[in-house]
């Protein structure tokens, strides 16, 4: 018995020594690119990459812009008489500036987070087709597959991701089918809590199979009427001409103006709640697994947290041609 001669086997420890195979055995393992096996370590098969990672300033720009979004939404409960009459015709105007603000979260989110051209390809992709889902239900009540690509995304790619996500894919929808207006800012935002809400569920690491299809399809199904909800908070206070029972009352008590509002949502969206809940469940429990094997597969194989190198490796051991 002769041993093999060791001079082949001196050049391999030399580009993947630091790879101890069980993280990174799936890819060209051979000692071809020495710059690739150094992110073996880094996103390993059991923890998913993720595309936009929040840092400090991301995370306090979009506290802020949560924040003025929950009192853009909910001043009709808390305003007097007097500020009711006097900024009610203004107030669209007002609340349409949240586009611009949006836009620049966004931009922040980049900027902050060093989002490179991966996670700007996959942003654009899933924009388009979550865009493309939105006038598949247009005209009927309630059918909105778009709130299944939302969830599931955000889901697998984190909070911050889904927030750029779900803004930028409302944003492209209203585009797409002439949907621009005082509202599109409220909808953008409220589509990026929904995606952001399903990046913060809980278990992102190790929940699996029917467990967590049974998680995201109780999201999808609360977001989806949450989400409904929100909106009617946009245009329930403009809406002139409706009975006493729930029209909007400035100055009124908390509690009376809330009991007006759940009485609006029943008699005028619910239909359209409810039946965007449930064609939410049946999505994500038909084709969720489909989808997130193949947004996890993505993740993995665009190696999120790698940073991009163009720098070119020295040629080591490689015979000149």
């Amino acid at each position: 018995m002769t041993v093999p001669p060791p001079r082949p086997e001196d050049l391999g420890p030399v580009s993947g020594s630091s790879d101890p195979g069980p993280g990174s055995g799936s890819g060209s393992g051979s000692g071809s690119d020495p710059g690739r096996p150094a992110a073996g370590p880094r996103s390993s098969p059991g923890r998913q990459a993720r595309a936009v990672r929040l840092g400090p300033r991301s995370i306090a720009a979009l506290a802020l812009i949560s924040a003025i979004g929950v009192m853009a939404f909910g001043w009709p409960l808390l305003a007097d008489s007097a500020s009711g009459l006097a900024h009610s015709k203004d107030a669209p105007w007002l609340f349409a500036a949240l586009l611009p603000m949006l836009l620049a979260v966004v931009v922040a989110t980049i900027a902050d987070t060093g989002l490179d051209a991966k996670a700007i390809a996959m942003l654009g992709v899933l924009a388009a087709a979550g865009a493309a889902m939105r006038p598949l239900g247009a005209g009927t009540a309630g059918i909105e597959p778009m709130f299944f690509l939302m969830v599931l995304s955000g889901r697998v790619l984190g909070p911050g991701f889904g927030f750029v996500l779900g803004s930028v894919a409302m944003f492209a929808s209203a585009l797409l089918t002439g949907g621009v207006g005082p509202w599109m800012p409220f909808q953008m935002l409220t589509m990026g809590w929904v995606s952001m809400g399903a990046g913060l569920l809980p278990g992102p690491d190790r929940l699996r199979g029917r467990g967590e299809l049974a998680v995201l399809a109780a999201y999808g199904a609360v977001a989806a009427v949450l989400y409904g909800l929100v909106m009617n908070l946009q245009g329930w206070p403009y809406i002139g001409g409706l009975a006493s029972g729930v029209s909007f009352v400035p100055g009124d008590p908390l509690d009376q103006n809330l009991a007006r509002y759940l009485a609006y949502c029943l008699a005028t969206s619910l239909g359209w709640d409810l039946p965007r809940a449930v064609v939410t469940v049946i999505l994500t429990c038909t084709l969720g697994g489909t989808v997130l094997r193949a947004l996890r597969r993505a993740t993995r194989r665009a190696a999120f947290d790698v940073p991009t190198s163009f720098a070119p490796d020295p040629p080591r051991g490689t015979p000149a041609r």
